[in-house]
């Protein structure tokens, strides 16, 4: 970023929009790229508070009279001298009529003058008057060269004389994603609460960043404590997943492996879609963020959607390597391609900007996606490459039946040796694990009210008065299988045994 900032500066563009919540380290940045133009350019400041106020100099130097943003811009088009003039948070006035057509006419008399109108701000917003003119840059957070600086003056400051290599790797990891002032912040809180700085502390650092997402609004941190044991069958899917338990680690780099993209579990209700992705989490020992699409989208102000996705994004991205989670993507992006007439086209450029941000990202997010009702996703989505892999999860089969009761009433009762699970498998056709978890509840409920322990009667009784998703939906289920049969990996080994052999 700072190498493409330097070239636009050098070849003279007249309005740059730099999208940032770090001042300080971006001001720095900006005043380095001017000293190295051929022609020291000075750097000048404004906000809202003070006016105009030349960067590195006294406040002496401060233009009252450039208070508001009109009489800011009129003054930097009456500089007879080249500069980059930087204004911080102009983004509430910018569609201001007046400010607009300031900001045009400036960009009109500044050809040929080596000066420069910087905008700064963390929120990206931008007039339909000035999108030909205006170039967006997002600075980047801190890299760990950067951490490692903030790291040191923190041990200094702290007076720790000797860290170990290993912690110091450990604790610049876990603080990536932070701003500089975020990572001072929590090496200090770290240090306060168990007085000193080791590996150890690492948990420390790591719930800054759950705060992180918190304040983001529009992600929400999962923790699971549930294991892929947790799930009854599914073997296939599960070495899948097993497979690739170590798949963003150096080690894999150095053998030449790229980094998994995603995948995309399609599958009838309730049989285990959403528990997969929770427990490869924990198999794979990375964050995991929900994308809540539902807070994504917001009708206040044009583009603020958009806006919203992107950052989302990008701080996923800032926090890498993690899964990122959408539960129910046939709901999220239900005819995104072709859904504009409704909402002016933001689900079509919400679902636009998704599918480039999968295609073209770098950084090691990976997302886990499950859908219900295929045929309300896009194609687009179903092409080769956008996914690593699309698993088709069924009903379970007897045998996964039996595994999903044994779980369920272990988690229950200690002793389950009096439950014949295998009956309970075979009265269970149909169900899914849901199903299957919700007969034992109202079970429990029966005898729990007629103050006794529960039986296999009870099991049996409460599953024989439930009428299974698989009968009330049973033409969607069926489709469901017809569409996956030919186009989807299933994620049960015995079924997938069985494919292979038919093929």
């Amino acid at each position: 970023m700072k190498e493409e900032l330097s070239i636009l500066v050098q070849a003279q563009y007249p309005l740059i929009y730099l999208v940032t919540a770090e001042e300080e380290r971006a001001e720095s940045a900006i005043a380095k790229i001017a000293q190295q133009q051929t022609q020291h350019q000075r750097v000048f400041i404004w906000t809202v508070t003070r006016g105009f106020q030349e960067y590195g100099k006294a406040p002496q130097t401060t233009q009252h009279n450039t208070v508001s943003p009109e009489a800011a811009i009129e003054w930097v088009v009456r500089q007879p001298e080249a500069g980059i003039f930087i204004f911080k948070d102009l983004h509430p006035f910018i569609s201001s009529p007046a400010v607009t057509r300031w900001l045009r006419d400036a960009i009109a008399s500044f050809k040929g003058t080596e000066k420069l109108i910087l905008l700064m701000s963390p929120s990206l917003e931008i007039p339909l008057e000035l999108e030909k003119d205006i170039v967006v840059l997002d600075f980047p957070l801190p890299d760990l060269q950067d951490l490692d600086e903030v790291l040191r003056g923190q041990l200094n400051q702290t007076q720790v004389k000797r860290i170990s290599l290993e912690a110091r790797e450990k604790l610049l990891k876990a603080t990536l994603g932070l701003t500089k002032d975020e990572a001072q912040k929590v090496y200090r809180k770290a240090y306060v609460k168990a007085g000193q700085l080791t590996e150890q502390e690492v948990e420390i650092v790591l719930s800054e960043k759950k705060q992180l997402i918190r304040r983001n609004g529009i992600l929400e941190f999962i923790e699971e404590d549930e294991t892929l044991a947790a799930v009854g069958g599914l073997e296939e899917l599960k070495h899948w997943l097993t497979q690739r338990s170590d798949a963003f680690t150096e080690k894999a780099r150095e053998y030449g492996l790229p980094q998994p993209k995603g995948m995309l579990i399609l599958g009838v209700p309730g049989c285990g879609k959403s528990l997969i992705a929770k427990t490869t989490s924990r198999l794979w020992g990375l964050p995991l963020l929900r994308l809540d699409m539902g807070r994504v989208y917001d009708g206040s102000m044009v583009g603020r959607s958009e806006a919203n996705l992107r950052n989302a994004l990008k701080t996923a991205e800032s926090i890498s390597p993690a899964i990122l989670f959408i539960d129910e993507l046939d709901k999220a992006f239900a005819g995104g391609a072709g859904s504009g007439d409704s909402d002016g086209g933001t689900s079509s450029r919400i679902f636009g900007s998704f599918l480039t941000w999968m295609q073209e990202k770098t950084s090691p997010v990976f997302v886990m996606a499950t859908a219900n009702r295929v045929e309300r996703l896009p194609g687009e989505f179903l092409r080769k490459g956008r996914f690593d892999e699309i698993f088709f999860v069924d009903l379970p089969t007897a045998d996964e039946r039996q595994a999903i009761f044994q779980i369920h009433l272990s988690k229950r009762r200690s002793d389950i040796g009096r439950f014949d699970v295998a009956q309970l498998a075979k009265v269970s056709d149909g169900f899914s694990g849901a199903e299957i978890e919700q007969a034992i509840i109202a079970a429990m409920y029966e005898a729990f009210a007629q103050d006794r322990e529960f039986t296999q009667l009870d099991i049996i009784a409460a599953i024989k008065s439930t009428l299974p998703l698989s009968r009330t939906m049973m033409e969607q289920v069926t489709a469901l299988r017809d569409w996956a049969r030919q186009r989807a990996r299933t994620a049960s080994a015995s079924v997938a045994e069985y494919q292979r052999l038919e093929f």
